[in-house]
């Protein structure tokens, strides 16, 4: 299978700023939000309402945002496939940044009543939509850009840059609530601190833009290649491709839903068992620190070893972590809680590393930007818009025991584990860049011939 060869490879330092970097600007931003979502949001857009009741609404806002990404994936997956996957990334960055500094100039429910939660929503719905196309593009800069032997490590830099955007998320949001006071009124983070984290996402956008403008120019279109010609990307995709489809929005789901089962809702869950904010965002923090070595290492391990080994064990091991987290959680002894956070955080990286490269690597390029970035965001839809819901809801339904919780993780990773095992084990294969998707085999068919 002839691969396609790069004139001249742009360094791993660059291909980081570009899709790590970059991608850690955007997530910054969705970091920001979720923190909102769990400690601010009920009390200043829904106040009405009790704190567990507000919270679960202010949930549902949080999955508003998921909604609109199966769609900003379709739409700016199909144009990064037929214009390149420079331009998307850029226009990405600029719509998330401007939609993260509206939401920090928000009126809330005391000023403008229930227009206030309205255009929340609203506001997150765009911030949504430019989030889906994100992912895909970030990951391909990477993954296409990779020697053979390194894609799993090169397409982990998307997944590093969202640990360092969610780090830097948690972190300004844990200096601004220790300043403001570990009680969210008056004061605190509910008196109008809460807008600082959003106001500062907008400036930040700058750094993440001009990083992106130095993305590596794209390679002519392949011989043989005429993108126009083709039909939608989507619809070949589907015709071609449908097992595959279905299996990378299982994995998907499993991954999204663990990623914000275990951050977002971790946060209400502290909060409810008596943890203050101050202490609740730093045991976070440390998580999220320990996720950036965790996803590169198994993304590594994954060019070693093989994608299907570290995403089956690795949805294993972190059913395991999560449920020896959650019985040293409730004992309030802070050392154990820290400990535990570090390596619960490292572990997700065996979901959330090999990711990139394993979906990317099971399409062709010239539909890969819309099949990657369509799958993985109805997932993230379907997982992203219920996990803390569903979490809470389960908290709530067993009478606040986390047993509910676990189970629920324990039959998203189950589905992690299942979709993995169908897909073609690609670690070891070159990258089809000349593989036309109308005339090549049936990656179905490749689902059941491989093991």
């Amino acid at each position: 299978m002839a691969t396609h060869q790069h004139s001249a490879r742009p360094s791993a330092r660059k291909i980081f700023t570009v899709s790590g970097f970059g991608t850690a600007m955007e997530y910054y931003d969705f970091s920001i939000y979720g923190l909102a979502a769990a400690l601010v949001f009920p009390k200043i857009f829904f106040p009405d309402l009790s704190p567990m009741v507000g919270t679960l609404v202010s949930f549902l806002t949080f999955g508003a945002g998921f909604l609109a990404r199966p769609l900003g994936g379709l739409v700016i997956g199909h144009f990064g496939d037929r214009v390149g996957r420079r331009p998307m990334l850029i226009l990405t960055l600029l719509v998330m940044g401007l939609s993260t500094f509206v939401l920090g100039c928000l009126p809330t429910a005391d000023s403008v009543g229930m227009l206030a939660p309205v255009l929340l929503v609203l506001v997150r719905i765009v911030q949504g939509f430019a989030a889906g196309g994100e992912w895909g593009g970030a990951a391909l800069i990477g993954i296409e850009s990779a020697p053979d032997d390194r894609r799993g490590l090169w397409g982990s830099f998307t997944s590093v840059g969202i640990g360092i955007g969610t780090v830097l998320g948690i972190a300004v949001f844990t200096l601004v609530s220790a300043l403001s006071g570990d009680a969210i009124s008056g004061a605190g983070l509910a008196g109008g601190a809460w807008r600082i984290p959003f106001l500062l996402g907008g400036v930040l956008v700058v750094f993440g833009l001009v990083m992106r403008l130095r993305a590596p120019q794209e390679s002519a279109p392949h011989p043989g290649e005429d993108r126009k010609a083709q039909p939608l990307p989507i619809f070949t995709v589907l015709r071609r491709f449908p097992a595959v489809v279905l299996c990378a929005v299982g994995i998907s789901f499993g991954y999204i839903t663990l990623a914000y089962v275990t951050s977002v809702f971790m946060l209400t869950y502290m909060t409810e068992i008596g943890y203050g904010d101050t202490d609740n965002l730093l045991i976070s923090l440390a998580g999220a620190i320990a996720l950036i070595p965790g996803a590169a290492f198994f993304a590594l391990l994954s060019d070693r070893i093989g994608r299907k080994k570290v995403m089956i064990g690795g949805a294993g091991l972190i059913l395991a972590v999560y449920v020896a987290y959650f019985a040293i959680v409730p004992l309030h002894h802070l050392a154990a809680t820290y400990a535990i956070s570090v390596v619960s955080g490292f572990v997700v990286g065996a979901a959330q590393g090999p990711i990139p490269a394993f979906l990317g690597e099971q399409f062709p390029r010239e539909v890969r930007y819309t099949a990657i970035s369509a799958t993985y965001q109805v997932g993230s839809a379907i997982g992203g818009a219920t996990a803390a819901g569903t979490a809470t809801w389960l908290l709530i339904a067993f009478d606040g025991h986390w047993i509910g919780v676990v189970g629920h993780l324990a039959v998203t990773l189950g589905v992690l584990a299942l979709c993995s095992s169908r897909l073609r084990e690609t670690a070891f294969e070159p990258l089809p860049e000349n593989r036309d998707a109308e005339g090549s085999r049936s990656a179905d068919a490749d689902a059941t011939a491989r093991p």
